[in-house]
């Protein structure tokens, strides 16, 4: 079924030892529970971050569960599905994701770390700590140390587009019999023009790993690939960074160079007539459903940005929309109101992008990324529009409570999920959808809601009333008890491991 909406009018180290510590020594002095073979020299390796390079097919998952623990920054992995890549890449349950390609998120929130695995494509590369040795390296080296090792252009693989010429593509290949592929230039050639470093190790050939290609199957590969390939190569610098820092030859982390195409970032100020596009969900190249751009109107800001018709929106206000849905895409533009931020596609970008299976957005140039990380939420949730004045924070009373009145969005969402502790009688927001009704009227993650339109939040049947009352009139009445209140109960939320029941994602 086709979606439509006219937007032309006015109107998204594998660590499993234990560590005990010993309340003589204090937290400087950790016991290890080792297994037997574990070699003591190699203490060191307990802090350093581990890798983990997860690929999904087609319609499918990477394999794992992301859940936010309250009281601490970042997401963790709270659940890996048997048989899938983020099983097979060593990912585990209790980690948590300090990286996401050459992105620290170790101290970002949950939607930030979410926007950023999604924008990733069908590849990415998480850099991750288990959760109680993220601990004791807090406790040795403060809560401010980065654990995070910053990954710059040392490590970043090439992506190269070779167009043949008069002396072919302008390399020879070099192998051992159980190694891997080297590529000797020709000076001046094909391959050194299009940025291939010299002495680089041939990782793909248009997005086909030949890690474990014969000669024989690369050369037809390369026979196959025509007039020009796109070859993903490392040159023996960053092999060799790699290597000391124990992690893969990562194509998300590729840098782009000489590119046949690349996404285009277009800004539009809506006028009178609106912004003269159509938005059209259907299925695109992979057979998903995608949201194209329609009939864009002549002289209108949409074609004055640049905009075409068939072009496929990858991103709105840098935000990934991929397997988002139609009216949640059109909530998201409308979000940003009469100015919008759109990243799109044209169909020969959507092929290349979809042939090397790396998301567009990895190589987008001169693009205008959100002011603040606060700007961003989780694909999952709906945005909401422009809000009435009394969807505003009114200030705190109470002792460190306080009141506020939301509305709901466009989808009827008022833009949050609540949680509960299956032994004590409260309910908390578990989730805030960014730039939503509830963020907008100050929610914060851990807020535990004392009442609703005047109705007090005592446990009993609570979950039951608060649905009662979100079904009734706008506004919806709201008194709280900020996570941070000092000396009261209801304001600490529960840690990883006890009792509750947060919210979780899988991706």
């Amino acid at each position: 079924m086709e979606a439509t909406t006219d937007l032309r009018d006015p109107a998204s180290l594998t660590i499993t030892r234990k560590f005990e510590f010993n309340p003589k020594w204090g937290i400087d002095n950790p016991v290890l529970s080792l297994a037997e073979d574990y070699n003591p020299s190699d203490l060191w390796s307990l802090q350093r971050p581990r890798f983990c390079l997860l690929s999904k097919e087609e319609g499918r998952s990477f394999g794992f569960h992301l859940q936010q623990e309250l009281g601490r920054a970042g997401p963790v992995v709270c659940r890996v599905e048997p048989g899938t890549s983020a099983q097979h890449q060593g990912l585990r349950e209790g980690d948590r994701i300090l990286g996401v390609n050459e992105h620290v998120v170790e101290c970002e929130d949950y939607a930030v770390v979410v926007r950023c695995i999604r924008a990733s494509g069908p590849r990415v590369l998480l850099t991750v700590l288990a959760q109680h040795v993220h601990d004791v390296a807090q406790a040795q080296q403060g809560k401010s140390a980065p654990l995070c090792p910053p990954l710059g252009p040392r490590v970043r693989p090439r992506l190269c587009h070779v167009v043949k010429d008069d002396g072919g593509f302008g390399f020879s290949v070099t192998y051992s019999r159980q190694g891997p592929f080297w590529l000797v230039l020709s000076p001046g050639g094909a391959a050194e023009r299009a940025g291939v470093p010299p002495g680089a190790r041939l990782l793909e050939v248009n997005g086909v790993s030949v890690e474990n290609f014969t000669y024989s199957q690369l050369s037809r590969k390369l026979w196959q690939s025509g007039e020009q390939v796109t070859l993903l190569v490392a040159g023996p610098e960053v092999e060799e960074q790699c290597r000391q820092l124990g992690m893969p030859l990562a194509a998300p982390l590729a840098e782009g160079w000489a590119l046949p195409t690349r996404p285009r970032c277009l800004h539009l100020q809506k006028g009178p007539q609106g912004f003269g596009f159509l938005l059209r969900e259907k299925k695109g190249l992979d057979g998903r459903p995608g949201q194209f751009l329609w009939e864009v109107d002549p002289g209108l800001p949409a074609e004055k940005a640049g905009l075409q018709a068939g072009d496929r929106l990858v991103a709105v206000a840098g935000e990934s929309v991929e397997g988002l849905g139609h009216e949640e895409t059109v909530s998201r533009i409308r979000a940003q109101g009469s100015c919008v931020s759109l990243t799109v596609v044209d169909p020969k970008a959507d092929r290349f992008f979809s042939m090397v299976r790396l998301s567009p957005l990895l190589f987008l140039e001169n693009a205008e990324a959100p002011a603040s990380p606060q700007e961003t939420c989780s694909a999952s949730l709906v945005e909401t529009k422009d809000l009435p004045d009394e969807g505003t924070t009114m200030p705190p009373v109470l002792g460190g409570s306080h009141q506020c009145s939301l509305y709901p969005g466009p989808g009827g969402a008022y833009g949050f999920r609540l949680s509960c502790v299956a032994s004590e009688p409260r309910i908390f927001i578990s989730q805030v959808t960014v730039g939503g009704s509830a963020a907008r009227a100050g929610l914060q993650m851990g807020d535990v809601i004392l009442e609703v339109n005047g109705y007090p939040m005592s446990g009993e049947n609570d979950l039951e009333k608060l649905q009662q009352l979100a079904e009734a009139e706008p506004p919806l009445h709201l008194k709280l008890a900020a996570r941070s209140c000092p000396g009261s109960e209801a304001c600490n939320p529960p840690r990883f491991g006890e009792d509750w029941a947060p919210a979780s994602e899988l991706l």
